[in-house]
């Protein structure tokens, strides 16, 4: 690694690629140092939404970005084979009208080829332990005893981030008592290859996505997950809670993980020299697939933000960005806990809740607050 430079992004994930891409784009000398020896190449986050895609166009990554994923134009929430809620994204006011379901490990290998194309290079595996900050800038020392001094420095390394505790930024929030199930199936039987649904029945919830490749990715909330979904459990989940009409096969588990969620949001976005981004500033519920949406939003406007601030000298822009994201970030986490609430709502309560639900469904302004709020439209 250099070992001076303007900005200095700690976190190789999406998040960090893109506030990287915007950077190198507006001409500005940016480091990416990475703890991993190489690149995630699970799917995790698989959903990207609307205005996500939009807010990613000036980088360009989006056009093959939406070459490669599938267009999914309706969201659909279900009680076994009832409809409860469909959500139409069809109409709404964008070049995008859709979720484009797409590997997270898709979605990263763009953006580093971009990044790459454009000069760049992530160092790897280099794990900061110090970031101290003086006068005109901060200096980020990594476990291996390399230095690397910044005008300014990125914590885009996650939920656990070294460089929001470095910089003595709270996270505060909480734990949710369920724990998630995830995995990445091969399926055969009533699911459409086009449509994200999400069913609640009385034993919990289950999202059925599709993937490129003919995959699906399956989440499911869990008392107790298993650390590595089997055939068997995945079944038993969509048989308890997926379609009755058309039984769902479970034929292959390809990938599988566990997860216990977190409701947070650090209590600044910015100290001195030190801006975070992504999950390093908010974690949630994967309801509604917000997550990875969020901190490439804010990639977008801290490249912008870090761009103006480096040519004019003035931390406002940083300050205005801050000012923006972060009341996001708390929109968006209390709409993914109001989606768990639903989701999670005691056992004899759940009745209730899908006739409420059935009964809102009929209004189209419902439904269509519905889709500006999935599709990120709403936060323009």
């Amino acid at each position: 690694m250099n070992a001076t430079t303007d900005v200095l992004v700690i976190g190789a994930g999406p998040t960090g690629l893109a506030v990287a891409v915007s950077l190198v784009q507006q001409g500005f000398d940016v480091t990416v140092a990475d703890a991993q020896a190489e690149g995630d190449n699970t799917s995790r986050a698989a959903v990207v939404h609307a205005r996500t895609l939009e807010v990613l166009e000036p980088l360009g990554v989006t056009e093959k970005m939406t070459e490669l994923g599938i267009h999914s134009p309706r969201f659909t929430i279900r009680d076994r084979d009832r409809v409860l809620v469909p959500v139409d994204f069809t109409r709404l006011p964008t070049a995008y009208p859709y979720t484009l379901m797409i590997s997270q490990a898709d979605t990263e290998r763009i953006l580093l080829s971009r990044f790459e194309e454009l000069g760049g290079r992530v160092a790897r595996p280099y794990r900061v332990v110090e970031v101290e900050q003086e006068g005109e800038g901060a200096t980020a020392t990594f476990a291996d005893g390399s230095v690397v001094r910044a005008r300014y420095v990125v914590g885009a390394d996650g939920m656990h981030s070294t460089v929001r505790e470095q910089a003595g930024i709270g996270f505060t929030g909480g734990t949710y008592a369920e724990s998630f199930s995830l995995a990445d199936v091969r399926l055969s039987g009533g699911v459409p290859a086009d449509e994200v649904e999400l069913f609640f029945s009385p034993e919990g919830l289950v999202v059925v996505a599709p993937l490129p490749g003919g995959t699906f990715r399956i989440v499911a909330t869990v008392e107790e997950a298993p650390e590595q979904p089997d055939v068997a459990f995945v079944q038993s989940l969509l048989d308890a809670r997926g379609p009755v009409k058309e039984r769902v096969v479970v034929e292959e588990v390809i990938w599988g993980s566990r997860f216990r969620v977190h409701h947070r949001v650090a209590d600044a976005y910015r100290s001195g020299r030190v801006v975070l981004a992504g999950d390093a500033a908010h974690v949630h519920s994967p309801a509604g697939g917000q997550g990875m949406n969020a901190g490439l939003q804010d990639a977008a406007a801290l490249g912008e933000a870090l761009g103006a601030a480096l040519r004019t000298g003035s931390a406002a822009p940083l300050d205005a960005y801050a000012a923006v994201r972060r009341p996001v970030a708390e929109q968006v986490v209390t709409f993914a806990g109001r989606l768990t609430a639903l989701a999670t709502v005691n056992r004899r309560l759940r009745p209730l809740r899908n006739l409420a639900l059935r009964g809102l469904a009929v209004l189209p302004v419902f439904r269509e607050k519905l889709a500006w709020r999935l599709s990120g439209l709403v936060y323009r």
